[in-house]
């Protein structure tokens, strides 16, 4: 059983939510953060939820929680990660950006750039690209999943493999301890994996929840990467294997606001 009604509560608000911060719930119940990292800490050691950087969510190893909230989730932190992604992103180039709430983070970023050709699987990321007057926007075909505008699927796959880009901007839902990325659909790694295999320069962009997550399915290793964009320091074995292989980290700013 639970130790007490507020933890109750904050596992009620996960399940509301898909994941709950520490500073939000420490003003909500007016008690300390310490208090409540003290909650979280019991309720993961329960497998009730899972730790995240500045909170937790609720644990999923085999199905990905929904679209709107993992849209919602680290949104400021996901904002800070795209705007720095997007520096990194010269005009003229040609780049593929995959599905993710992060790598949409990414397309808003980019009103900026000038003579970019974008080639996505994401209906969310063309429609915003589309406002961009200097970009073209190129459109996979294959079947479209509802739920987050993604499109998969063999003829995906076809579709990617007849280009050769400068950057691939992917994301992931979890990365291992030993820096594989991992994700929960079969069908969408084997697009990541043709937009690897077809890009110049790979980008990740994953904020810090994903060194705290787990998956099914494997991406790629680490080593496939030229550069990860998140929003806090990475486990030091990351880190190690960043700098053993001359893969950058870029560190965003918390809370940085939309470009």
């Amino acid at each position: 059983m639970l130790t007490s009604v507020r933890q109750q509560q904050i596992l009620e608000i996960a399940r509301e939510s898909g994941h709950v911060v520490v500073e939000t719930l420490a003003e909500r119940f007016a008690v300390s953060p310490q208090t409540i990292r003290r909650d979280l800490n019991e309720l993961c050691d329960r497998s009730l939820l899972a730790r995240t950087h500045g909170g937790a969510m609720l644990p999923s190893g085999v199905v990905n929680v929904g679209y709107d909230t993992r849209r919602d989730f680290m949104y400021a932190e996901k904002e800070a990660i795209g705007r720095i992604c997007a520096e990194h992103i010269p005009d003229g180039s040609s780049i593929f950006i995959n599905i993710g709430t992060t790598t949409e983070a990414v397309a808003r970023n980019l009103m900026r750039q000038r003579n970019l050709m974008a080639i996505t699987n994401n209906v969310n990321v063309a429609t915003t690209l589309s406002a961009n007057p200097s970009c073209e926007v190129v459109v996979a075909g294959g079947v479209l999943r509802r739920s987050d505008g993604g499109i998969i699927g063999e003829a995906t796959i076809d579709f990617i493999r007849q280009f050769r880009v400068d950057i691939g901007v992917i994301g992931a839902s979890a990365i291992d301890a030993d820096g594989t990325l991992l994700d929960f659909d079969y069908r969408e790694v084997r697009v990541a994996q043709a937009i690897i295999e077809n890009a110049r320069r790979v980008f990740l962009v994953a904020d810090a929840s994903k060194f705290d997550r787990t998956a099914p399915v494997r991406i790629c290793p680490f080593t496939n990467l030229s550069a990860l964009f998140t929003n806090a320091p990475p486990p030091e074995a990351i880190t190690a294997l960043a700098r053993e292989n001359g893969i950058t980290i870029e560190i965003a700013g918390e809370g940085t606001p939309p470009a």
